[in-house]
């Protein structure tokens, strides 16, 4: 009969906030050997990385072919039996046992896998689905780690009290819980929430490991924590960047307490959306390399603000702006566009769009003869431009961007195979009041690691005037639709919080215009379908969280 481990009275643990590639096996477990190289530097006993770290997270239906599952699992033992020396290692990991498919994750110490615990608590909301593609583990047992039981609930599992409740009852001393914890506006305070509740519940200390970097639509944004049993926050580990910190605990009275490290203070509102859209579209471009981007510059507040984004991610020399005038494009949206580039600099091209326009009209004429012109014709202006904006990015590589506002997208106010041309959209969720708001912002600040420049990369004008599509004669925005203060109110009820009709017309808006809205709402889906994926920072963003049918005749 083997002999229990000494109990342990000190403890070096590496908290692993890392950015993994869905899919790259090779490339997670050369992180995942960096980053634990840098830990055996500094004395730690084990390292602890993010949720199903190896794949990437969320590796969605990728789970259920056959070929991945086994080559992770194949993977994860041949890295095993590298971990002989050294900091013991701690990964999440699709693991296939027994014809089921579990998210886990493994302890990896003296060349084996010496552990396995899976997740109980599979979600099934909004943005996750995990229950379609991977079976729920049994409530698990700690594990015994050098005279130290870990408990090791994963993500979901603290979100209710059942897993950290049975962990604490069966001698858990420490817990620790690898996260793929995709950011929201309101995001990190419930996070925290709920943190401080198992940590009351249960009296035991918790180090909270969550991924950062962008996955499709989803963006993690790290800030890694510990709390120690009396709830106090012992390190806090940055937002929107990877991070290898080493904690040392000590046990003190019959209990871990983690010793005070550093506190990195986290962006908060209008600034954590902005890093979010930039570290969202940086890993978008990067993790399916495109060389760089380029998009229509209208002069408008939209495209100012995605320029600005593409510049702080990829830097000014992989941003290529189009100016495409027409006819009702303005002097002053040219010197805005202009000036916009100019204060990025990036590089800035002009191709009218007339010569294609009347090209479309000409052929066309035989079969609107008699008809008055209308919006078939002004969404022809718009195709046009589409149109040029995917010649370039197919001729040169770049990715094109796409700049429509969820207000925009809300009520179907763009223009399928025209302004919605494009790969990724990094404003995709953002209201356009949200959109003002951090203009401004970007324009007072230069967020921490960003490539753009400081100062004025918006010009004021371009923030101060009416918003228009330009499409038509003196058009402004508010021809179609009610001023952005109502519209985004209106939506924000419908979309975010699911209100009923009745509820938002007695906040105080007109009546006829709650319905209009409502109606626009249902009738835009099948635009919204079309969409390019674009960064999620809302609680419920069009795509992944917000699934209505197009072919839908329920109204209130």
């Amino acid at each position: 009969m083997s002999t229990p481990a000494p109990a342990a009275t000190s403890l070096k643990i590496a908290l692993a906030q890392l950015n993994p590639i869905v899919g790259d096996l090779a490339g997670n477990e050369q992180k995942l050997l960096d980053a634990r190289e840098t830990a055996a530097a500094r004395g730690a006993d084990l390292i602890v990385f993010p949720e199903l770290f190896l794949t990437g997270y969320p590796p969605e239906d990728l789970v259920l072919k056959p070929a991945f599952h086994t080559a992770t699992r194949a993977r994860l033992e041949a890295l095993a039996a590298r971990m002989g020396e050294g900091p013991a290692v701690l990964v999440g990991t699709v693991w296939p046992e027994n014809g089921a498919i579990y998210n886990a994750v493994a302890l990896l110490d003296g060349g084996t896998v010496s552990a396995v615990r899976f997740k109980v608590d599979l979600p099934n909301y909004g943005v996750f689905d995990e229950k379609r593609v991977f079976t729920a583990g049994e409530l698990p047992s700690p594990i015994a780690f050098r005279g130290v039981r870990l408990g090791v609930p994963i993500c979901e599992d603290i979100w209710k009290d059942e897993v950290t409740e049975c962990l604490a009852e069966c001698g858990a001393e420490i817990l620790i819980v690898p996260n793929g914890s995709p950011f929201d506006w309101k995001k990190p305070d419930v996070r925290m929430n709920v943190a401080v509740a198992r940590v009351t519940e249960t009296g035991l200390p918790l180090a909270y490991v969550n991924q950062v970097g962008g996955q499709d639509e989803l963006v993690f944004d790290g800030a890694s924590f510990v709390l120690d049993a009396d709830r106090s926050l012992a390190v806090q580990l940055p937002a929107w960047e990877e991070h290898v910190a080493l904690t040392e605990w000590t046990k003190v009275d019959g209990g871990w307490q983690c010793k005070q490290s550093s506190v990195h203070r986290l962006t908060e509102g209008d600034a954590a959306a902005y890093h979010a859209c930039v570290l969202g579209l940086r890993d978008y471009v990067d993790k399916n390399r495109f060389p760089g981007v380029v998009l229509g510059l209208s002069g408008g507040i939209d495209s100012a603000l995605v320029a600005a984004m593409a510049v702080d991610a990829l830097g000014a020399e992989r941003v290529h702006a189009i100016m495409m005038p027409y006819r009702y494009t303005s002097n002053q949206s040219v010197a805005d566009a202009a000036s916009c580039a100019e204060a990025l600099g990036i590089r800035f091209e002009t191709v009218p769009i007339e010569p294609a326009v009347k090209g479309f009209s000409e052929a066309l004429a035989p079969l609107f003869a008699g008809k008055q012109p209308d919006i078939a014709e002004e969404n022809i202006q718009s195709r046009a431009r589409g149109v040029i904006v995917m010649a370039i990015s197919n001729k040169f590589g770049a990715m094109v961007l796409t700049t429509g506002n969820k207000s925009e997208m809300s009520v179907g106010y763009a223009t399928l195979y025209g302004d919605m041309n494009g790969g990724f959209n990094p404003v995709k969720d953002l209201y356009k009041q949200e959109v003002y708001r951090l203009a401004r912002w970007r324009n007072a600040h230069v967020p921490k690691g960003a490539l753009g420049p400081a100062g004025i990369v918006i010009p004021e004008s371009i923030i101060t005037r009416p918003p228009t599509a330009e499409l038509r004669e003196n058009q402004t925005d508010q021809d179609s639709l009610p001023p952005y203060d109502v519209l985004d109110d209106i939506l924000a009820c419908l979309v975010e919080k699911e209100m009923p009709v009745g509820d938002v017309i007695a906040r105080g808006h007109d009546p006829d215009v709650v319905r209009k809205v409502e109606r626009l709402l249902y009738l835009a889906e099948y635009k919204r379908r079309q969409a390019a994926p674009g960064v999620k920072i809302s609680s419920r963003n069009f795509g992944r969280d917000r699934r209505y049918p197009i072919t839908n005749r329920f109204r209130e």
